[in-house]
Parts: structure tokens; C-alpha cells; sequence
């Protein structure tokens, strides 16, 4: 016989269609609606629910994914039970968009409502010699759920000029003007080099997200893609 207490990790008790179980591990009511989800992301589920290969997006978006690297597999999640959802034990963020947009990392991307249209689009100045630089667009009406290496920082960029490192911003809101800052000169092109060549300038009115790690290499750029 088990003699254990296992109140501390039971099912949380909150019923909006995407509810943080803990903060590494994400709870969608699939009687809300379908949903689409990163490949792999399922860790468990109750009830009824159905997976399904989410396609590429379309023939242009599987075509921009493979040339940019940019992007995420993903299935169509249906049913009417309970699934739940993670990713390498990163830290879950979860946002709900009312007829808006926001741009995300796609390495960050856990899962959305099937509400929300995606696309992947180049961002800024970005030049062959940043190896060019795109992220998913999510925009509409619903939930999203966006992961991060570690617990995130969020900056006001209207406060003051704001500038990070694209390996470590997650994502950033409408209304948030994105650029690219370079400081390619002789000494960098000789190897002597503050290993932060390039960087992303913010400004205007909204909000960016950035992570405590500049590990995540899955959805940068020239980095190896996983595409819609």
C-alpha cells in the first residue's frame, strides 16, 4: 500500500480555456474550441481529445518556413476533454488577444486558439549579414500560450529607447517598432568582438518580453526551423 500525499500536485481547479496547471505545465479546455499546439507538446490528457498534423500553413507558409528557418510544427488539438501541455519544463506565459497582434519567437510558441491567424514575416532592417531575421505573427481574437527559459522580463519601450538580444526576446506587442542595431566594424570583422554583433531596437508604444537565457536556439533566424 501507497502511503503518499499528492495534494500539492493535484489538477488545478480553474475552468478559463487555458489555465496554468503550474508554471511549467498548461491546462486547455478543449470544450472552448480546437486549438493548435507544438508537436510533442502533450504530456497528458483526460477525456476525449483527437491530434492531428497541423499542416504547413498553406504552400506559402511551408515555403517561407523552409527558407527562413522560422516557424513551428504544430497539430490541430480537438475533442471536449482536458490536455496538457509543455515544453522542455520552460516557464508558461498565457495571454488572451482581443482583435489584436503580437510577435513571437516561434521557438516560444507552445500553443494558440485556432481562432488566431499565423504567418511568418520578416521583422526590421535584418540583412544577409544578421542571416536575416523572422518571427510568427499571431493575430485575432483568443488565447496563447508562450514559453520562456526561465522566469521573463517585461520592458516598456515607451519609457526609453530598449534593445536586446534577438536570442533572448520572446516577443513584443502592436504598436512596438522593431529594428536592427549592428555594430559590424574593422574590429569585429577581425575577430575582436563583443560576441553582441547585432541587436533588436524597440521603440513606440507596447510592450516586449525577454527571456534570462540566450540558449533557445530553435526559431532565430538562421537557425534550424521547425516549420508550419
Amino acid at each position: 500500500m501507497i502511503h503518499a500525499d499528492f495534494t500539492e500536485f493535484k489538477e488545478t481547479s480553474g475552468a478559463d480555456p487555458f489555465t496554468l496547471q503550474s508554471k511549467k505545465m498548461l491546462k486547455v479546455f478543449l470544450q472552448y474550441g480546437p486549438v493548435k499546439a507544438r508537436i510533442g507538446s502533450m504530456v497528458a490528457y483526460q477525456g476525449d481529445a483527437r491530434f492531428e498534423h497541423g499542416g504547413s500553413g498553406g504552400v506559402s507558409g511551408f515555403l517561407k518556413s523552409k527558407m527562413t528557418g522560422e516557424g513551428v510544427a504544430v497539430m490541430a488539438v480537438t475533442g471536449t476533454g482536458e490536455v496538457f501541455l509543455a515544453d522542455m519544463a520552460t516557464e508558461i506565459q498565457v495571454m488572451y488577444l482581443d482583435n489584436d497582434q503580437i510577435w513571437v519567437n516561434g521557438a516560444n510558441v507552445l500553443a494558440f486558439s485556432s481562432s488566431l491567424s499565423y504567418d511568418i514575416q520578416r521583422v526590421g532592417g535584418a540583412g544577409a549579414m544578421a542571416g536575416g531575421m523572422y518571427n510568427v505573427t499571431l493575430t485575432g481574437t483568443g488565447y496563447v500560450a508562450i514559453t520562456a527559459d526561465g522566469p521573463p522580463l517585461v520592458l516598456d519601450v515607451a519609457s526609453a529607447p530598449t534593445f536586446a538580444d534577438p536570442q533572448a526576446v520572446v516577443m513584443w506587442t502592436s504598436g512596438v517598432n522593431m529594428s536592427i542595431k549592428s555594430d559590424v566594424s574593422m574590429k569585429t570583422l577581425i575577430g575582436k568582438t563583443s560576441g553582441e554583433t547585432f541587436q533588436m531596437g524597440f521603440s513606440g508604444n507596447g510592450w516586449v518580453m525577454v527571456q534570462p537565457s540566450e540558449g533557445v536556439a530553435r526559431g532565430s533566424g538562421t537557425k534550424t526551423g521547425m516549420g508550419f
